[in-house]
């Protein structure tokens, strides 16, 4: 039996380590205001940005306000030092960068654009991918190789699948300038289709890469992204424009700092407890590297100081992806940059001011607990043999870690709100068929972690008698005395705060929302229900649900789900509750933004990664506001009163975010106390403005009463 609160086990790790320019600017400073007003050419300019950097203080930091009605702008609390101050804006080219100390009054004359061409270049990448080309809808089902799509696509939206949040999109934006040109540090190349060949091979994402596009015919997918680039490259521009920000869009303020590695990417961050954002006020926001490395950023946003803290491995064979198959990148050469152990993909807060993470800790291979002929109650049940990310928790006050070897593959997690502090796990995908459980109480009253995880198959009660009975296997014939296990990976994860029924997104085309309920004693009494997304939906991601039980979802059709299941008018259970039988429980609103070329479908080019719901009114838009990261869109967009608000990050561009959460410094302090928090999480910083070396962001976004709001 394995106990982790042993000295032997708890990881002490060394003290972490500031990447400041300057250690004694550690200390928070004065701060003041940056004023003035924006005119050009016709005079006040309306819904246009002013962006204030500085590489002053400890780590480089931005703040960026949009202007009002007659070009007014104020940049409230930077921190003493100097800027470089500029506009941006759609319609014009950037400003010359002025010089100046925060505490002026600075006007600024904007830029317009001389041309289309120049206009264009900072528009986000929504407006250049929708020129991608893609497949008829007439070309599905493929009819077969060599004159058609391989006859196992079966509709266009699967095809749009591979191409968008579940493929291609699921790594990095697509459509930013480094993407939709063809790239010059490979070699010279006879034709696009030879460089877009040799670029899909390039770095170590190659694997996944060829994956996404063998499953969309390889041959002809970059043959029409091929096509894309050189209609660009040959002068031809977006088909449509983005609008200036409008009403509240103008009152919000984006703070940026730098963090991380040059070398190395951000999946997520997180800054507080979901449960209570209360949690960690003014504290560090930590990050998630996932395959980069094995050293989590933190960053100090009261100091503006960036360090790091390396996560470590209870096993010396766990693999490294500096291993992973690749050739040489126009950016690394030869060299792999990515080295990590640990692959770390998702963390959280939970109430005492800790950090829970899904990393790999040890080798693949299980250990004999969770094998067949284990007595472990979901062993017996459900043997695991493998798992590829395990759990982990770092104490900020011992600076410790405790590694927890789960049976289960983990990807994101979960606190419920219950008495044992339930962390739920999802497993992601790769056929791995189950949710898995830590039982926190247990764990920190015994540190046995064999007995404080549990783990289960999704199973439906198709026999419809109330319990978890024994089932048929998926794709076996039904029995009407049993019920069905149902072949299902989740990949988003949340648990409903009202009835701690557990919800998951499978991300499979056409792909579905997966509830799961424990019962008394799981893994034994533990049931299912299955929702399968209606057309034109398909193919969600990460999803949450709101304190009313509502699910939310993006799409990779272009469209934010939600799901009621008090909606629902037939029964939830038994032979006909196998996913379509609860239609009336969605409503579907398409993204905003145009659609690809060749669609018609509802939807937009949007690839919307993730879905978070402000269930707590952290950024000043109300209680359960549902927000979408807008990958193309280069925002993050709130749907309230059934609109969208864009929350945009007009600089650097390429801002492209895989998670978010929301946290309350201080609930006195009105709007200055209340923040939204995210990170670039493309796995290509180097893709962002700027190119090799740019370092990924730490963005707060806050929500002024008015564009002016001191």
């Amino acid at each position: 039996m394995m106990r982790l609160f042993v000295a032997a086990m708890a990881f002490a790790v060394a003290a972490p380590v500031a990447h400041a320019q300057n250690a004694a600017k550690a200390a928070p400073r004065a701060t003041a205001e940056l004023s003035g007003v924006v005119t050009g050419a016709h005079g006040p300019e309306a819904g246009v940005w002013v962006i204030a950097e500085t590489t002053e203080l400890p780590t480089k930091f931005a703040k960026i306000v949009v202007t009002d009605e007659r070009g007014r702008y104020l940049i409230p609390e930077l921190p003493k030092a100097n800027y470089s101050v500029w506009v941006r804006g759609y319609g014009l080219i950037d400003s010359p960068k002025v010089k100046a100390a925060a505490g002026k009054t600075l006007n600024l004359k904007a830029v317009l654009a001389p041309n289309d061409a120049a206009a264009a270049e900072y528009y986000p990448a929504i407006h250049w991918y929708s020129m991608l080309k893609v497949p008829e809808k007439s070309e599905f089902p493929g009819k077969g190789l060599p004159n058609g799509l391989p006859e196992r696509l079966t509709s266009q939206g699967q095809w749009l699948d591979m191409v968008k949040t579940n493929g291609c999109y699921a790594c990095h934006q697509l459509g930013n300038k480094l993407t939709r040109t063809l790239p010059k540090g490979l070699g010279p190349f006879n034709t696009s289709v030879e460089a877009w060949t040799r670029r899909v091979l390039s770095g170590q994402a190659m694997t996944q890469m060829v994956d996404r596009l063998g499953k969309m015919d390889a041959q002809r997918a970059i043959a029409l992204f091929a096509e894309w680039s050189d209609r660009i490259a040959a002068g031809e521009l977006p088909k449509t424009r983005p609008e200036r920000p409008q009403g509240v869009e103008r009152n919000v303020v984006v703070t940026l700092w730098d963090w991380g590695r040059p070398d190395a990417y951000l999946h997520d961050q997180i800054s507080t407890d979901k449960r209570n954002p209360t949690i960690n006020a003014n504290g560090l926001i930590y990050g998630s590297p996932e395959d980069s490395t094995d050293f989590v950023p933190m960053l100090d946003p009261v100091r503006h100081v960036a360090s790091e803290v390396k996560h470590p491995v209870r096993d010396a064979k766990t693999p490294t992806s500096k291993n992973d198959p690749m050739l040489p990148s126009q950016f690394w050469g030869a060299s792999p940059p990515w080295d990590s152990q640990t692959v770390n993909h998702n963390l959280m807060f939970d109430e005492r001011g800790r950090v829970w993470f899904t990393p790999r800790v040890r080798h693949p291979d299980n250990p004999a607990f969770c094998r067949k002929g284990s007595e472990h109650p979901s062993a017996k049940l459900f043997p695991m043999d493998r798992s590829g990310r395990h759990v982990s928790m770092y104490d900020p006050q011992t600076k410790k870690f405790a590694l927890i070897s789960t049976c289960f593959p983990t990807h994101h997690l979960q606190f419920a709100e219950d008495a044992n502090q339930t962390l739920w796990l999802s497993s992601g995908g790769g056929g791995n068929e189950v949710i898995g459980w830590v039982n926190r109480k247990r764990y920190e009253e015994t540190g046995d972690e064999e007995k404080a995880q549990g783990w289960s198959a999704f199973v439906l009660d198709t026999n419809g008698n109330g319990r978890r009975d024994d089932y048929t296997e998926p794709g076996k014939p039904a029995d009407p005395n049993k019920d069905q296990r149902i072949a299902v990976n989740i990949y988003g994860i949340a648990v409903n705060p009202d009835d701690g029924s557990v919800w998951g997104s499978a991300i499979n085309y056409p792909g579905a929302i997966v509830r799961f309920a424990p019962g008394a004693n799981p893994p034994a009494t533990a049931l299912s229900e299955i929702y399968r997304i209606p057309f034109p939906g398909y193919s969600p991601r990460g999803m949450d649900i709101d304190r009313d039980g509502v699910v939310w979802a993006p799409l990779a059709s272009g469209h934010l789900a939600s799901f009621d299941r008090r909606k629902c008018k037939g029964p939830l259970n038994g032979p006909a509750a196998t996913g379509q039988h609860c239609a009336e429980g969605w409503t579907l609103t398409p993204f905003p933004g145009p659609q690809l070329t060749n669609v018609t479908d509802s939807g937009s080019a949007e690839a919307s990664y993730y879905t978070w719901v402000d269930q707590f009114d952290t950024v000043g838009l109300g209680r359960n506001v549902p927000f979408a990261t807008g990958n193309a869109n280069e925002s993050l967009m709130a749907f309230i009163d059934g609109r969208f608000i864009q929350f945009r990050v007009p600089y650097p561009l390429g801002f492209y975010a895989k998670g978010m959460d929301g946290r309350i410094d201080d609930p006195a302090a009105g709007w200055k106390g209340r923040g939204l928090w995210t990170t670039y999480g493309s796995r290509a910083p180097m893709h962002m403005e700027g190119g090799k070396g740019t370092l990924p962001k730490v963005v707060k976004f806050q929500l002024r009463p008015d564009p002016l709001a001191r």
